[in-house]
């Protein structure tokens, strides 16, 4: 019998419904035992946010800052075959909740040496963050062995109204009758997601201690779009910058700090409207000079299951 621990945060419910989807299989298997383990911060994060508190968590959580959680309720001799990883994307970063067990003694003892697959739903931008879940993995001494990457396929341009109407209100839309899609992952890719649990019951059960292969390879189990490579890697440095400025003004209920939010909040939008869009636009039009760098950058992003 394989044991597996399904360790998650989720928000809104979204990631929720993904790792019940994943799970389901795995669940049903005589070969797996299944345990699921919700993360909780000590400091709830209010869904729907409000609009402060939802910019006022991003200087943290770009810098692996967060609250404590609450520890997970496992006995302390607990051991497990594999680790199972949920986690939303905040700010093209880890969401606080993932760091902080990502940082705890915790997932200190039950990660080291054993493989793990991260499971990921988010908007569109997950690069930069999924870069970071690696680096803590590999001072954890856990082996990585897929990525599961659900993201909305709406167009962009719609997802940077929806997304953030979704979180700041609570409704998904569809928006002004329909002109708006509704907002998050598609339900289709959400209900398809069982394929990888059901990859994973099959593959796993049957690998000796140590195989650390892909099961999920060549399953499409995350797309790398060229385009947002560049976006995400100047807005990791924006985000840093004034990150570091909003940290130097004080805790979050700090008045100084809330006013150069304000700020930055205005940055953000003009940054959202006009940078990233030329930024877009110039990579696709210089893509036939460098299409072997385009196409090394994709395959190092969607490493290790692969598009």
């Amino acid at each position: 019998m394989k044991r597996i621990l399904v360790v998650y945060y989720s928000q809104t419910g979204q990631l929720g419904e993904i790792i019940d989807a994943i799970v389901a299989p795995l669940r049903a298997s005589a070969e797996c035992v299944v345990t699921v383990a919700r993360l909780k911060s000590q400091r709830p994060y209010a869904y729907p946010w409000s609009f402060w508190g939802f910019f006022n968590a991003f200087p943290e959580c770009v810098y692996d800052d967060p609250d404590p959680i609450e520890p997970l309720p496992l006995a302390d001799d607990a051991e497990f075959d594999l680790i199972i990883l949920g986690y939303q994307v905040w700010f093209i970063s880890p969401s606080l909740p993932t760091t902080a067990f990502l940082q705890s003694a915790q997932a200190q003892r039950l990660l080291r040496g054993k493989p793990v697959i991260t499971v990921i739903g988010c908007r569109n931008m997950w690069l930069m963050a999924q870069e970071r879940v690696k680096t803590q993995l590999q001072k954890l001494g856990a082996h990585l062995l897929d990525n599961v990457a659900l993201t909305d396929r709406t167009h962009g341009a719609k997802t940077v109204i929806t997304t953030p109407w979704w979180l700041l209100s609570g409704n998904k839309g569809p928006y002004l009758g329909g002109l708006l899609p509704r907002a998050g992952v598609w339900q289709r890719d959400i209900d398809d997601a069982g394929r990888f649990g059901k990859t994973i019951a099959d593959e796993f059960p049957k690998r000796e201690p140590g195989d650390t292969r892909p099961m999920l390879w060549g399953m499409g189990a995350v797309i790398v779009h060229p385009g947002l490579i560049s976006s995400e890697q100047i807005v990791q440095r924006s985000f840093r910058l004034w990150g570091k400025l909003l940290r130097a003004c004080g805790k979050p209920e700090a008045l100084l700090r809330r006013l150069v939010l304000a700020l930055y909040v205005v940055f953000l939008v003009a940054m959202l409207l006009t940078v990233v869009p030329v930024v877009f636009v110039l990579k696709t039009l210089l893509s036939p000079l460098t299409r072997k760098r385009i196409a090394a950058q994709r395959g190092y992003f969607a490493a290790p299951s692969g598009e």
